[in-house]
């Protein structure tokens, strides 16, 4: 028998709503709020780029993937999603605890502490992930992912903002300790939501990294997902040095992100589950994908020196970093639902999001040394390029290897 069997969208969203919104929370206390924290006490840039190691356990999760899926899906047994995630949350609370009661100063011991919780929010994410793939029939899998690509945005909106407001009214501790709080509060509910399931064959394979890059689907989807991460976050870097470029204040540049991030964003989400559902995954991605390279036109124009009105740049910014991001990538996260194998499916998801953060990673630098070299007219120029190269080969079909591998 597979280790889940789909139930209904009420008895499941609501906890991954919870899981998702949770994990988030710490990666926007982590990298988005604490940045503002270290700097307003005063502290150089140089400690404050340590920060960059807490992106670690998120890289790297695909290694303990497979061990963390054999403890779930023990054979014979019923999936111990719940009972994982409940373990996971306890650590990443003691973690934010101590992180609080130890304070930034000196900032290494309050650096292991997060390391601890990122671990453990990774690691938890491995088994919602795994939940996800497995209770959700494919007419599912939209809303699921705009839970998944939703509650990324309200969690980082709460742990890179909320947090900052906090700080300011009744200081580091007791922040973080609300923030725990909130933590501990929206993982018991997606443990509640986890419970139960039918058992797991005896005969059911272990869960491995080998049996996933043995599958020819998996190595199909792992290029198509890099070349659609390329497509859609080449530009979202530089964005926001665009629009300072443009003349807007750093505050107004952050008032916008915040909106584009907790309103568009989570817009963006919903949007694209419904289109999901309704039209299936591989329209989904082409129409992102095509608009990203009419927006990425536009912007292009007005870097150029085409006359464009100022209000139609910033939205364009805005719909690019914020709304269409979240469209298309919760198309692309339902694709990913469908590649994985219920039998593992924490390992087969973990890897495509792994290759989502490395590729991440390196676009940001690629993207910088392109716009200072050759300017912003032509840095968009490539990103709608991009954009339209990889939309052509979604909506046509066009097969990567044998077979295709984005299914409608």
């Amino acid at each position: 028998m597979r280790p889940g069997a789909p139930k209904a969208a009420l008895a499941v969203l609501p906890g991954l709503w919870a899981a998702y919104v949770a994990q988030s929370i710490v990666g926007g206390l982590t990298w988005g709020g604490l940045p503002a924290v270290l700097r307003d006490q005063g502290l150089p840039l140089d400690r404050i780029g340590l920060l960059s190691l807490l992106i670690a356990p998120w890289a790297l999760k695909f290694l303990w993937a497979p061990q963390v899926e054999r403890l779930r899906l023990k054979p014979g047994a019923a999936p111990g999603t719940g009972r994982i995630a409940l373990i996971c949350g306890a650590v990443a609370v003691a973690g934010l605890v101590t992180a609080g009661a130890v304070g930034l100063n000196p900032l290494l011991p309050a650096l292991a502490c997060l390391m601890v919780v990122a671990i453990a929010t990774a690691t938890a994410d491995i088994v919602v992930d795994g939940h996800a793939v497995g209770v959700l029939s494919r007419a599912q899998h939209g809303w699921g992912n705009a839970a998944q690509v939703g509650g990324a945005y309200v969690g980082s909106a709460i742990g890179g903002g909320l947090l900052l407001v906090l700080v300011a009214a009744m200081g580091w501790t007791l922040s973080v300790w609300a923030m725990a709080v909130l933590v501990a509060v929206l993982l018991l509910v997606f443990a509640w939501s986890a419970r139960g399931g039918a058992a797991v064959s005896a005969a059911a394979p272990l869960p491995s990294l080998r049996h996933a890059l043995a599958r020819a689907e998996i190595r199909r989807g792992l290029i198509l997902t890099a070349g659609f991460v390329i497509a859609q976050k080449s530009a979202l870097g530089m964005l926001g040095p665009f629009l300072i470029d443009l003349g807007l204040p750093l505050q107004t540049v952050g008032l916008l992100n915040g909106f584009g991030s907790l309103v568009l964003g989570v817009l963006g989400a919903l949007a694209g589950g419904a289109v999901v559902r309704q039209w299936g995954v591989r329209p989904t991605m082409a129409v992102a994908l095509g608009v990203q390279a009419v927006l990425m036109a536009l912007l292009a124009a007005g870097a150029l020196g085409v006359t464009i009105p100022g209000i139609m740049l910033i939205g364009a910014a805005l719909l690019a970093g914020s709304a269409l991001l979240a469209f298309g990538f919760t198309a692309l996260y339902a694709q990913f639902m469908r590649w994985s194998d219920q039998a593992q499916g924490g390992v087969d998801f973990t890897l495509f999001q792994c290759l989502d953060g490395a590729m991440s990673m390196f676009l940001g630098t690629g993207a910088g040394v392109l716009a200072e070299r050759a300017g912003f007219g032509v840095f968009f120029i490539v990103c709608a390029l991009l954009a339209a190269v990889v939309a052509a080969i979604i909506a046509t079909r066009i097969a990567i290897g044998r077979g295709n591998p984005v299914q409608a």
